[in-house]
This record gives structure tokens, sequence and C-alpha cells, in this order.
């Protein structure tokens, strides 16, 4: 008999079992949490009747439901220690790191309402699911407390747009634009050593203002977080790039206005501005290293993860 200290591996079972109803409970909660996205993706996927009331979805709903409460039954044993664990994660990140019982719960509101108003859900599952690339090694990287950072940022600042009146409210994006203008104007583009992805500190980017995508987005995202600013990362295939914080999309008629007429006449003349929206309503612009102006057009149109600097 198998022995794990001074408990025998049924000890331990039994110790780690949860007793009727309780497991029936959370293996239906659990149920729940997994047919709801499932059921999100066939609604879209499959042909619909029309039936009155909408009891072909509703059938399809409870079929999807069965079949997934046996599939857990059926592994129940292995379904409730996956659950247990998992809790006990979740409790040390909501004590010790940033990522918690808050965050799964916003993670899965957010993808469910992106979901619903997506055509092909599917592809949602897909990107909430793949790491974004260098992650810790990003984070690390954005040393927007540095003074070296905050000091090229204010020059930058003191460079461009000072003079920009009737922005009072929206002064921080003013500055943000003005260091997008001085890092886009003199960076140049240096490959990574071949073979290898190297992540350069924003404050090692500063000496040369020169490396690839990863690094300009680092810088940049430094910089504007180090003047007040909201950035995120967007990792599509083979390229990172970043996107500033507008808010609304009045506040992104205000800025649409303040980039083609006041700031950026010359640069966006005739062209589009190109962002996103978020799953919360929330506008991003499009600040890549290849763009002449804030919103110039992007690189690649899919994404496949996104890195909030907040």
């Amino acid at each position: 008999m198998i022995k794990l200290g001074k408990l025998t591996y049924q000890q331990l079972q039994e110790k780690f079992r949860i007793k009727r109803p309780w497991d029936l409970i959370i293996i239906f909660a659990l149920n729940i949490l997994i047919t709801i996205p499932i059921f999100i993706i066939a609604h879209h996927n499959f042909i619909t009747f029309d039936w009155a009331h909408h009891v072909d979805r509703i059938l399809l709903f409870l079929l999807i439901l069965f079949a997934i409460q046996l599939i857990l039954r059926a592994l129940r044993r292995v379904t409730l220690i996956s659950v247990i664990l998992y809790f006990i994660m979740l409790g040390y990140g909501s004590l010790f790191s940033n990522y918690g019982f808050q965050s799964v719960f916003e993670d899965y509101r957010s993808m469910i309402y992106t979901m619903n108003d997506d055509p092909y859900p599917q592809d949602i599952i897909i990107t909430k699911l793949l790491p974004f690339p260098n992650k810790s090694k990003i984070l690390d990287a954005v040393e927007y407390q540095n003074p070296k950072v905050r000091d090229f940022a204010i020059m930058a600042i003191n460079k461009h747009f000072k003079h920009v009146k009737g922005y009072y409210n929206d002064w921080t994006l003013i500055q943000s634009f003005a260091v997008f203008k001085e890092i886009n104007t003199r960076w140049n583009y240096v490959s990574d050593p071949k073979g290898h992805d190297y992540i350069a500190s924003a404050t090692e980017s500063l000496q040369y203002l020169s490396g690839d995508c990863d690094d300009h987005s680092v810088l940049m995202a430094a910089c504007i977080k180090s003047i007040g600013g909201t950035t995120r990362l967007i990792h599509t295939k083979g390229h990172i790039y970043p996107e500033l914080y507008i808010g609304t999309k009045k506040d992104l008629e205000r800025m649409n206005y303040a980039i083609k007429k006041v700031l950026f006449p010359e640069e966006s003349k005739g062209k589009p501005i190109h962002y996103h929206i978020d799953e919360r309503g929330n506008i991003w612009l499009n600040l890549d290293y290849t763009a002449k102006y804030p919103g110039g057009p992007f690189m690649h149109e899919e994404i496949l993860g996104a890195l909030t600097l907040d």
C-alpha cells in the first residue's frame, strides 16, 4: 500500500473526500460555468430552427448541460481534487499576488460578454488561453519608476505640444502623444539576435532608441505610464505593439480632432484613426512604431493577447 508520510493513499483520499450533497453541488456549479461558453459557441455555429419561445436554444443548453454533468460525474474524483487545488491557488493569489478570485471573476465575465457579441466566440476562448509571450520579462522591463525614463518623457513633453491650448482635461493624453512623437520619429528598428527573443529594458532602449517591436512597446509603455497615462501591449502573430487608453467614444472624437487638426495634421491628412474597443467599451489607440501619428495603420489586425499596464 502506498504511504505518504504517516498517511496511506486511501486515508489521504478519505481526508480530501467531499461528502454529499456538497460534491454534487460543486460539480453542478462547475458544470454551469463550463456549459455557458460551450453553449455560446454552439449557439453561434449550429443551425437555428427558430422554434417558438426559443425552445431549440433551450433544448441545446439542456443537452450540453446534461452531457457535461455526465462527464464531470464520471471523473468526480479528479474533478473535485482539481477544484480544491484550484481554490488553494486562487486563495494564495488573492493574498500574496495580483491574480486571485476577483481577477478570475473579471476575466470570466469579460470573456462571456465578448463571446456574446463576437461572430466567432471560439476565437475568444483561444485568445484567453494563449499566454502573453515573455509576460514576466516585459513587466520587469517596463521601468516606469526609473528617473531616466521619466526624465525622457518630460523632455518629450517640453519639446512637443507644450503650448497647445484648449485640452486641459485631456492633458495627459496630449503629453502621451508628445512621448509618441519623440520616440517614433527617432526609433531605429534593430532585430533580436538570431534564434533569441531579447527583451531590452526601458532604460536600455533609451541609450540609442533602437530595438525591435517589443523593445519599442516596452519603452513607449514605460514613458507614458511614468506621466500617468495607461497603455496596454497587444500580441499578434510575431508582433507586439502598444496601445493608449483614450476612454469613451466622445473622448475619441475629441482626440480624433486634436490629432488630425492640431497635433499631427500633415502625418494624418486624409487617413483614418485606427483603434480597438475592448469588452467594456473602452477605446485603445494604436501607437505602433510603424505609425506616423497616433492611431496609424495596424501592422496586424488579429489580436492573440493583451497585457494592460494600469
